[in-house]
Parts: structure tokens; C-alpha cells; sequence
């Protein structure tokens, strides 16, 4: 049984959150909360908010499940729409940059029993 929760409109370049997300994937629910309290980056508390989030989905869906059994098994990253941004340059000019957005997903399922 799987369960999953997402934070979008992150105000990170998802090339940054891949970083800490990547650190996760495939370990088990209380070792990526360890992993992300020891992880130095800026996404990292946000990472960790939304794992809390997806162990609570998984108690919601089922009261049996075991939160000890628990194994990130999807965590990703996608990005949202840029914010268009202009900053002034020589001669009356201005340079056109972007300010990117991510959407961070989270799914946490029971390890195989087998």
C-alpha cells in the first residue's frame, strides 16, 4: 500500500532539490528523516516536511500499517513554472532572468514482506 504527498510552488531551483531528494530514495522512512536532520542544504527541512507528511498519508489510509516498515520508494522532482524576472544593465538596457520552481514528490510503501 502506497502513500504519497507533494509540495509544489517550492521556491528552489529543482536542480538544487535533486541533490537532497536523491539522498532518500529507496531507504527506509526513519533513516531518510535521519539523513535530511544531517543534510546541510536549504530544501532539506521542506524535504523532510513532506516525508512526515506522506508517513502520516500511509497511517490515515491504513491503521495497521507499520511505520517501522515504511521505505521511500518514490521521491522526485519536477519543475514548475519559471517567474520571468528583469535586472538592469548597461546603457538603458535589461538582462531577462528566471526564477525556477519545484514540485517535490514523496511516496513512502510497506518493504516487501517475503
Amino acid at each position: 500500500m502506497q502513500a504519497r504527498a507533494e509540495a509544489r510552488f517550492v521556491r528552489i531551483s529543482p536542480q538544487k532539490a535533486r541533490l537532497v531528494v536523491d539522498l532518500i530514495r529507496g531507504a527506509k522512512a526513519g533513516d531518510a528523516i535521519n539523513i535530511l536532520r544531517s543534510t546541510n542544504k536549504k530544501i532539506a527541512p521542506t524535504v523532510e516536511k513532506v516525508l512526515r507528511s506522506a508517513i502520516a498519508n500511509a497511517e490515515n489510509k491504513n491503521d495497521q500499517v507499520d511505520v517501522d516498515a515504511l521505505v521511500v520508494s518514490e521521491a522526485y522532482v519536477n519543475e514548475g513554472p519559471r517567474m520571468k524576472r528583469l535586472r538592469p544593465a548597461p546603457m538603458g538596457r535589461a538582462y531577462r532572468y528566471q526564477r525556477r520552481i519545484s514540485h517535490i514528490v514523496v511516496a513512502v510503501d510497506e518493504k516487501n514482506k517475503g
